[in-house]
Parts: structure tokens; C-alpha cells; sequence
């Protein structure tokens, strides 16, 4: 009655399950990597960090240097990041199609094995 009602589960609420779990997991690594947060802040400055400009065109233009320095600083690290989280989320879409491929196989497998294990 137990193996039955595991048969049961197995190829039903727990292949279901299968697919909820690799969706939390993507959902997981967006939020780990802030993935929205650092689309919508793609181009700001690095750390907020944001020069003034005084009086004069010097003071002017090194203002606009730094500023745009750190944007570039901010948009190089944002881009690695997110290409990282692309990265990790490309594995887990990989191993959690594998995950769902083989899910139906570990039941007859096991048996398999069980049986070449006694056989010899």
C-alpha cells in the first residue's frame, strides 16, 4: 500500500513539484542578485557617488569627468553582475530540465539497480 501510494505521489504531486521548485529557484537567484534593482539602476552613479560642480569651467569639467567616470564604474559592475545572475540562472533552468527529464526515471532505476546489486 505505501509503495503504491509513493508510485502515486512520485509521478504526480511530486513531478509537479519538480517544476514549482526549479520557478523558486529562478525566483531565488533574481532576487539574490537584485536582478530589477540593478536593471532600473543600470546607468546611475557607482555608489551614489556624484561630483558638484563649483564656479568656473574647470571645476565644471572635472565634475563632468567624475561624474561619468563613476556612471561608467557603476554600469561595468552592474553589467558583470547581472551577467552573472544570467549565468547561475541559465545552470539552474539546465540542471532543473535534467531534474524533470530523470524524475521519472529514478523509481525503475532504483529497482534496476536493486536487482543487478543481488543478481551480481
Amino acid at each position: 500500500m505505501l509503495a503504491f501510494e509513493l508510485f502515486i505521489w512520485w509521478y504526480g504531486q511530486g513531478w509537479a513539484a519538480t517544476v514549482k521548485n526549479i520557478r523558486k529557484m529562478l525566483l531565488g537567484i533574481s532576487n539574490l542578485f537584485s536582478v530589477p534593482i540593478l536593471a532600473r539602476t543600470l546607468f546611475a552613479p557607482w555608489k551614489r557617488i556624484i561630483s558638484y560642480p563649483g564656479a568656473g569651467l574647470d571645476a565644471k569639467l572635472r565634475a563632468l569627468s567624475d561624474n561619468v567616470v563613476s556612471r561608467a564604474i557603476g554600469f561595468a559592475v552592474r553589467v558583470l553582475v547581472l551577467l552573472t545572475a544570467l549565468i547561475i540562472g541559465t545552470l539552474a533552468v539546465v540542471f532543473g530540465v535534467l531534474a524533470f527529464v530523470l524524475w521519472p526515471l529514478v523509481p525503475p532505476g532504483v529497482i534496476l539497480l536493486l536487482i543487478k546489486g543481488v543478481i551480481g
